[in-house]
């Protein structure tokens, strides 16, 4: 009731300022005020698609701010909805999708966004692992796919040659992997290995490909009273494995998030597991010839390999405040943005330019009837592991877990004591447990409605 009684009061008023304005006059466009967490050069040429579509119409002028990394631009919504102040799209992060999700009346979903616009957008045509990780339980989107990656395994075929291995097929089991490390120590490489993102890429990844639950209820999809479960025999197992193979020098650990980013371009390794979005910096500054593979699994263990999962993030649509909502003028504006970035075209575009993978089968063959692939190959490496393993299962669509930027900042840190010779593998995961649980009840206190 309130709602239509917003939405009829915007109109009324949209009527008589129009009778008193005169006829040829144009109406000021509607503004959106849209935050987001990417910095240069992504974060301008994701402005550039918001040019795009302000020049694409006159009825609406999306506003783009630049808010800090994505955990600042969480923060920085979080707060601006408690001053009644916050903007009509926030940009979130894929880890913060649980917290979202149980943020009540603050979102408004973009299945009942769409739906009172009249706008038609075919999420059926998205990938499953790109939709189904903004998807309720029921099915129903909850938020606007946009910039997704996945994890790849990045590898030195100059290296590969000088440890006698073949620079045409990498290793594609981690068996393989602990072999091909060996030769290139013995060929001179000091750091054969690293990766960036070691809570995603070597537990949450790891976890998805073979199957295996980071947490209980479906990786929270199912309810708020979900319980981590890494310490389980297989994510001791590659612990273990990690630790040893620092231990003799087979993999460097390079720091938290993305900090070891720069070790493969730079040629300091031979292997790197890093997102797929790294893809235009190692084309920039590479000096040596690179591929793309998929990420490994183990040849022993049953159904292995599945899908890997994304990272990057999504579109989140937000009401005013605790004080009040949006008018239909605003919502509409919104919907059309949301309708502008689903077209192939401009999809196809930002995936060609920026590494992030095509959130759309239609995209993926726009890419592919340019040639993209063709000219630039293991480009679509990355789509191809999303698809890998048929249909996703409760282990593989994501994780839906709230406060879960606070857990994978615990999973790092128990990593951390764990290449720091302080723990073993099963120490590491047991104690993510334990701390990884007290931030799920307290989140579940907290939102339990």
């Amino acid at each position: 009731m309130r709602r239509r009684f917003l939405a009829q009061a915007s109109l009324a008023a949209a009527a008589i300022a129009a009778t008193r304005s005169r006829p040829a006059a144009a109406q000021a466009p509607v503004e959106i005020q849209f935050w987001h967490g990417l910095p240069q050069p992504l974060g301008g040429q994701l402005e550039q698609i918001v040019a795009g579509f302000n020049a694409s119409q006159a009825g609406v002028k999306v506003v783009p701010s630049f808010r800090g990394s994505y955990p600042e631009t969480m923060v920085a919504a979080i707060a601006a909805f408690r001053a009644n102040a916050a903007p009509h799209v926030v940009q979130m992060f894929e880890v913060g999708t649980g917290t979202m999700m149980a943020a009540g009346r603050a979102v408004k979903p973009v299945h009942e966004l769409l739906s009172e616009a009249g706008v038609t957008i075919d999420f059926n045509d998205y990938l499953p692992a790109v939709r189904g990780y903004y998807q309720a339980s029921d099915g129903r989107q909850m938020s606007m796919p946009f910039n997704s990656s996945t994890a790849v395994m990045w590898y030195n075929k100059d290296h590969f040659k000088r440890a006698g291995l073949n620079p045409e097929a990498p290793p594609k089991t981690w068996e393989e992997v602990a072999e091909a490390l060996k030769k290139l120590k013995a060929a001179g490489i000091a750091s054969p290995m690293t990766t960036s993102w070691p809570a995603w890429i070597q537990v949450e990844q790891v976890s998805a490909i073979h199957n295996v639950p980071l947490a209980s209820l479906g990786n929270g999809f199912d309810g708020l009273g979900a319980t981590m479960q890494v310490n389980n025999p297989l994510m001791v197992r590659h612990m273990n494995n990690l630790i040893a193979w620092q231990r003799d020098g087979l993999f460097k650990y390079g720091g938290r998030d993305n900090a070891p980013d720069a070790l493969f371009p730079a040629g300091e390794v031979s292997i790197a597991m890093a997102s797929s979005g790294l893809r235009s910096r190692i084309t920039r500054e590479a000096r040596f010839e690179w591929g793309t593979a998929m990420l490994p699994y183990y040849g022993d263990v049953a159904g292995a390999p599945h899908n890997s999962i994304i990272g990057g993030a999504s579109f989140w649509a937000l009401n005013r405040g605790p004080q009040g909502g949006r008018n239909a003028a605003e919502w509409k504006g919104v919907a059309e943005f949301y309708r502008y970035l689903s077209n192939p075209e401009i999809d196809a575009k930002w995936h060609m330019e920026t590494g992030y993978v095509p959130v759309r089968r239609a995209s993926y063959q726009v890419a592919k009837s340019a040639g993209f692939y063709e000219k630039n190959p293991g480009s679509d490496v990355p789509i191809e592991q999303l698809l890998r393993g048929g249909e996703m299962t409760p282990n593989t669509r994501g994780i839906r877990l709230g406060g879960y930027v606070e857990i994978r900042n615990i999973v790092q840190e128990e990593m951390e004591k764990s290449f720091q010779g302080q723990q073993n593998g099963q120490q590491a995961m047991d104690a993510v447990v334990q701390r990884g649980n007290a931030v799920l009840r307290n989140f579940e206190r907290q939102n339990r409605g």
